[in-house]
């Protein structure tokens, strides 16, 4: 019987370095064959009959023909169950990056490896490292039935991915599905409102940074907003498996590029790439770091089908303009209207960047935080990150 991958993502693309799989993806129009001798095949060839295995890309969708007739399903997770260290999983709408490479910096010493979501698939992490941090979406949790870890942590669960998994309670399911799974003896942190989910994992339940600052014995941290209560998690995975919390090692800890991430032009003026941004509510929390200030703030993008009127709320207050761009443009300039904000249909980068550049002023800042994916303009976010610190760089 033959094994399936579906999707050639850098998920399966490593999965495939060992060979013996048949790969099915909607860009192969005919039969080929990659280097490590695996097929490449259209979704048309495949047949559930003669496979025993199949495993889709994260991300890849549920509704796809090839997933709904597959017989085999399984996950990246579980097809490494049976051989994953002791692990810690860490998902959640926004954050969860960060919260996976503090930890990681937390417990570098401890031999952990960080990977999953955050940028490399299981395949290729060492399967003797005593322990592996993974950043876990909910494209991954949907799929994953056995795999458990020995410690889960949960961020707040916000509207995203509605698109993919057809409504928010679905989204929800999927983020919550881990503790259905969990044994005794290990921890789920999770925020309050979900602490009566059953489980046999020990809870350590939160509802603001200051509830973890009480439970670690904190009161206060160098790390600040937005990005304090992703520190305090790691902190409290740190508590949880080895019993001591390191927080002056925050002191060498880097930020990645792309979130919240400050440059100036060669008029010295103030922009933000937080390509990163990619949900409302992350947007929200960029905009409360800069409240004070003119906001020219590009949006826009496949909003993956979320009610934006939050956003809008939140922007109401505020000294802000609109600039946007990407497939969900009207539906930003009838929100904008709707909310009696001001907004320029600019559809790209270029444009957006340019218009902000006849506004902005020193006191201001130009904003990219889009409230939604990139896919529908450019490769990834950080394509769209890099483009927009390349425009601002090159204002004169």
């Amino acid at each position: 019987m033959k094994r399936s991958l579906f999707g050639y993502g850098k998920t399966t693309q490593a999965l495939a370095k060992s060979g013996g799989w048949d790969i099915y993806d909607d860009s192969f129009t005919c039969k080929e064959t990659d280097a490590y001798g695996n097929a490449l095949l259209p979704p048309s060839a495949f047949d559930p009959l003669q496979s025993a295995l199949e495993i889709p890309s994260p991300g890849f969708p549920p509704a796809h023909t090839l997933v709904q007739n597959a017989l085999h399903v399984t996950s990246e997770y579980d097809y490494f169950a049976p051989t994953m260290p002791l692990s810690v999983w860490i998902s959640g709408t926004n954050g969860k990056t960060t919260t996976t490479q503090m930890i990681g910096h937390l417990l570098n010493n401890k031999g952990a490896v960080t990977g999953g979501n955050i940028g490399t698939p299981l395949a290729q992490l060492p399967a003797d490292a005593p322990l592996w941090v993974l950043e876990t979406s909910s494209f991954t949790l949907h799929y994953t039935v056995q795999a458990r870890p020995e410690v889960y942590v949960l961020l707040p669960i916000k509207p995203d991915h509605l698109s993919w998994h057809g409504s928010m309670e679905a989204y929800e399911a999927a983020k919550l599905k881990p503790l259905a799974t969990m044994c005794e003896g290990s921890v789920a942190i999770l925020p309050s409102c979900y602490a009566a989910t059953p489980t046999n994992a020990h809870i350590i339940s939160y509802e603001t940074s200051l509830d973890l600052m009480e439970f670690l014995g904190l009161e206060a941290l160098s790390i600040q907003e937005p990005f304090l209560m992703d520190a305090l998690l790691a902190l409290v995975v740190q508590r949880v498996l080895f019993d001591t919390i390191t927080p002056d090692a925050f002191e060498t800890f880097v930020l990645d590029p792309h979130k919240l991430q400050e440059l100036h032009d060669a008029k010295g003026r103030l922009w933000v790439n937080d390509t990163k941004g990619t949900n409302l509510d992350a947007t929200i929390e960029a905009l409360k770091r800069y409240h004070d200030k003119p906001i020219e703030i590009i949006l826009g993008g496949d909003d993956k089908g979320v009610d934006l009127t939050r956003l809008f709320e939140a922007m109401k207050p505020l000294h802000v303009r609109i600039y946007a761009i990407g497939s969900n443009t009207d539906k930003l300039l009838t929100l904008a209207h709707t909310f009696c904000l001001e907004a320029h249909a600019c559809h790209t980068l270029a444009r957006a960047v340019g218009a902000i550049d006849t506004v902005l002023d020193a006191r201001g800042v130009g904003l990219l935080s889009p409230a939604a994916a990139s896919l529908d303009q450019f490769r990834s976010y950080i394509e769209r990150g890099e483009l927009f610190m390349e425009y601002v760089n090159a204002l004169k």
